[in-house]
């Protein structure tokens, strides 16, 4: 990335952030370094955060939408440097050789701690927006160096669309899916801790009540099912390893996955380490239904229809 660069003349530049699902996740022990070794597949759907940039006298960010308080109280989302897209601005700044200066502003739709990954989409996509608004002229590993030091589920924030994660999550590399799939997001009760989540699943497996592993499952059979395009095929190969700790320590999520498939639902599942719960319609009229089903059912907080995969992080003309 080259150093020194300049500000361009833009007044805005705002940027689209899409919410991520794991369609497959895959978890394996963990690491001397405080990490899991993962073999996950993103899966990006059409539930956006927006992150706005426009210059400024040093950093500001301003929060709205979901979880970000009200007039009677704070939301869940600190508007400081602790929030992941301050320290994605700091990171690019000090890359590029450039002053931090801009106003941001972040549009919340994504839930908060609901397992898909809104803080992370939001990194992604301010490092998109201030790579314009600066004139940093970032190539893209060089942006996905730096969202890999940010968060293992910020580098997918920024390739979008279907993806296989390595490492911790943070080696992706775009996967073939050949159909276009419609699902209900059903968001039950408040968030979940991610390492609160992953440290249920190993205290299951270390009281074997879960299976112990040496690696994380493989992904074979959704990524077969991709190929295919069909959604009873994928509805076959969904899986996700952190559901047992997840319903340990949710147990309504139970209730919930029950009625998601009550209602309809070719499968269901956790999204990530919770407490959304996925539910893959056959169509998008079975997606319509199905959401309204749920929305009555009392399980669910909220209820969202939405499509994938869509693309990463990018800007709105």
């Amino acid at each position: 990335m080259s150093s020194g660069a300049t500000g361009t003349a833009r007044e805005a530049v705002v940027v689209r952030a899409p919410a991520k699902m794991n369609v497959h996740l895959g978890v394996g022990p963990l690491r001397a370094d405080g990490f899991h070794g993962l073999a996950t597949v993103y899966f990006a759907v059409s539930l956006h955060d927006t992150v706005t940039a426009r210059p400024g006298e040093g950093l500001s960010l301003r929060l709205s939408g979901e979880g970000t308080g009200t007039a009677s109280g704070p939301g869940q989302v600190p508007s400081d440097r602790t929030n992941l897209v301050w320290r994605a601005a700091e990171l690019l700044a000090e890359s590029a050789g450039v002053r931090p200066d801009a106003d941001l502003e972040v549009a919340k739709n994504i839930p908060v701690a609901g397992g898909l990954a809104g803080g992370s989409a939001d990194a992604a996509a301010t490092l998109v927006a201030l790579d314009v608004l600066w004139g940093t002229r970032a190539g893209r590993e060089d942006l996905l160096r730096l969202a890999a030091q940010l968060g293992s589920d910020v580098p997918f924030g920024l390739v979008g669309g279907v993806a296989l994660g390595t490492g911790r999550g943070e080696h992706v590399s775009p996967v073939l899916a050949a159909g276009r799939w419609h699902w209900v997001l059903g968001m039950a009760g408040e968030g979940l801790s991610t390492p609160a989540v992953y440290g249920e699943l190993d205290r299951l497996r270390a009281e074997g009540r879960v299976p112990d592993v040496t690696g994380p499952t493989p992904p074979d059979p959704v990524l077969a099912a991709l190929r295919a395009g069909t959604a009873a095929e994928l509805a076959a190969a969904l899986s996700n390893d952190m559901q047992p700790a997840a319903l340990n320590l949710r147990p309504d999520l139970r209730r919930a996955l029950r009625a998601a498939e009550d209602a309809g639902a070719l499968a269901a599942l956790v999204s990530g380490s919770g407490p959304t719960v996925a539910a893959l319609a056959p169509d998008e009229q079975g997606a319509v239904r199905l959401a309204a089903e749920l929305a009555g059912a009392g399980v669910f907080r909220t209820v969202r229809a939405v499509t994938g995969p869509v693309p990463g992080a990018h800007v709105v003309p």
